[in-house]
């Protein structure tokens, strides 16, 4: 054993045993926060956590090398999780299947940091019913150059659009730069209909707010707006829960709030320093949200009032793949997000002369679902530089290959990842 490493510490929560490793590590440089810290934070804040991500199967996105290193995502549990660890078997639309972790009590929420796990990633069913959700998700995600007042009129739609239709949205900080409004719904409805749901109030949400908030997919078009993400209701599909501890230096919370807070907070207000206190003190904002159950009748019922949503042009290439309308180029594919800025940063040394007309907007750095981490993908939107100032597409400055040598059904290649939301 190594004499400087701390021995395991084992804690007893409600009757149950976890040994929690390495309780000394520091996971946190800036506040100075170890893992026995955060196994704490979330044992104080369980009532809460346990409301918006207990009794659902969990990704496991687990942080062995620290915050500054990227996480891996677990799907299956590990075989040795101990007997207060429930587990349920999901089937992936890849044609895969995974028997996840399913966390119902304090135990479990110590056991899952203890494998490293920040932040909670739940999907958005029960493990009684895997086919229909009963939680529709409003992931408010700004574009680069949107601030907080503009992300916070846009949930105010959000909220208008969701009264109309006989919902209740709960909001919460992302813990990031954005906005969560959660509606818990009857468990009748489909990943398909839920989605198209989704997809009808972020319609109407930019219908009602034109310039302020966009539905449209392809983030090149969105501009400087704050994009109502309806993706997060896909199948397959997890976004971090309510008190859920995000892999910032100040280790900030995706906290819930009141409507009456919406304006007045700010998510950086709101870390594993923080929060206990207010928890204490004003319990949860979002208490009373399994009392709270709604119907997709009336969003159905928009969505085939609108129509099918407008669809992208295909390439005359004959491989069906979608034709951007914005003058694009890519500058980097990268496994790590440290390496995409690096190879921005020398794209914008070549080409010094148009960087000052670009709009924050203009430039893409998206995290991508990879098979089981995130990679990168740089990209620049060229429409603010004149036609004949444009440069050409040029070699990849980095060309990562995240799928290099893993072959199944269905894998989707680096031209079709999923972009994650940074929010």
């Amino acid at each position: 054993m190594n004499p400087s490493k701390a021995p395991a510490e084992i804690l007893t929560i409600n009757g149950a045993e976890v040994r929690i490793s390495s309780p000394d590590k520091v996971v946190f440089p800036e506040p100075g926060l170890t893992k026995l810290d955060l196994v704490r934070y979330y044992l104080a804040v369980a009532d809460g956590a346990l409301r918006g991500a207990g009794g659902r199967p969990m990704v496991l996105k687990r942080f062995p090398k620290g915050i500054d290193a990227e996480p891996f995502f677990q799907k299956r549990v590990p075989e040795n999780h101990p007997d207060f660890i429930d587990t349920t078997t999901l089937h992936y639309a890849s044609g895969t299947s995974a028997e996840e972790a399913v966390i119902r009590d304090a135990a479990g929420l110590a056991w899952v940091v203890n494998l490293g796990c920040l932040d909670l990633n739940p999907h958005p069913v029960r493990a009684e019913d895997l086919e229909h959700p009963d939680e529709l998700r409003v992931d408010l995600d700004p574009m680069p150059g949107v601030g907080w007042s503009q992300i916070v009129d846009v949930a105010y739609v959000a909220r208008e659009v969701l009264g109309d239709m006989g919902l209740v949205g709960w909001p919460k900080t992302s813990g990031s730069r954005g906005l969560h409004i959660l509606v818990r719904i009857a468990p009748q409805w489909s990943y398909r209909d839920v989605r198209l749901a989704a997809e009808t109030l972020a319609r109407e949400v930019e219908n009602r707010a034109p310039g302020l908030a966009t539905a449209r997919w392809w983030k090149e078009e969105r501009g400087e707006s704050v994009f109502v993400d309806f993706n997060q209701n896909a199948k397959d599909r997890t976004v971090a829960s309510a008190y859920s501890v995000r892999a910032l230096p100040d280790a900030r919370v995706s906290t819930p709030l009141t409507w009456d807070e919406v304006r007045s907070t700010r998510p950086e207000q709101f870390t594993v320093r923080t929060v206990p206190v207010r928890f204490a003190e004003v319990g949860d904002p979002h208490a009373g949200i399994d009392d709270a159950v709604g119907s997709l009748d009336g969003l159905l019922a928009l969505a085939a009032e609108l129509g099918p949503a407008e669809k992208a042009p295909r390439g005359g290439d004959g491989s069906g793949r979608r034709q951007s309308v914005m003058p694009l180029i890519e500058v980097a594919r990268t496994r790590t997000k440290p390496e995409a800025l690096a190879a921005l940063d020398e794209w914008k040394t070549r080409h010094a002369d148009i960087v000052p007309a670009l709009h924050p907007a203009d430039v893409l750095v998206d995290g991508m679902r990879g098979s089981s981490s995130l990679w990168y993908r740089v990209r620049v939107n060229l429409q603010h530089v004149s036609e004949a100032d444009r440069p050409v597409q040029e070699e990849l400055i980095a060309d990562y290959d995240p799928w290099a040598g893993k072959e199944w059904p269905g894998h989707p290649g680096p031209d079709t990842g999923d972009a994650q939301s940074s929010s």
